[in-house]
């Protein structure tokens, strides 16, 4: 075992995991954020997507000992203080952007990342920014229509679409 202490979601985490454990094991099944979604164990659909540091990051291919000393967010980090769903997660709802949810933490952690790096995006920057991650079920025309609507309302703009 190895002990690690890392922040998710803004607590203060000590805990022992074992060298081997993945990270998106560690926040499903030791820290219970079960928004992460375990998808196909290979990198390639980014359902386990998390931010570390505030880099978007397949949490199926980093140990949690690779976590230590950082700063982990989930999904379930991004409603604000009273609860409610924020800009991003209101614009997934407004343009259906999800059907059977499983990807959606994923598309929404790395659109998290792509908003805090790029405020006023154009459709080939989201394009670029969602490309790790895959989706069965919408075909990607209202993920890109909310992140753009995301978008616009964080910079004070209404955009409807």
């Amino acid at each position: 075992m190895t002990y690690i202490s890392l922040t998710l979601n803004g607590q203060r985490i000590e805990v022992e995991v074992e060298p081997r454990q993945f990270l998106v094991e560690f926040v499903r099944n030791v820290a219970r954020q079960t928004g992460t979604h375990i998808g196909c164990d290979t990198s390639y659909c980014g359902a386990c997507t998390v931010l570390v540091d505030g880099r978007s990051v397949k949490s199926c291919t980093m140990f949690a000992v690779q976590a230590d000393g950082t700063d982990v967010r989930t999904v379930e980090s991004l409603e604000d203080k009273n609860g409610e769903l924020n800009a991003l997660q209101r614009a997934f709802a407004n343009n259906h952007a999800l059907q059977c949810g499983y990807c959606t933490p994923g598309f929404l952690m790395s659109a998290t990342q792509l908003l805090a790096r790029n405020a006023n995006p154009s459709e080939a920057d989201v394009r670029k920014g969602l490309s790790g991650n895959v989706c069965r079920c919408t075909g990607y025309q209202g993920i890109l229509a909310a992140v753009l609507e995301a978008a616009a309302e964080l910079r004070g703009e209404n955009r409807e679409v």
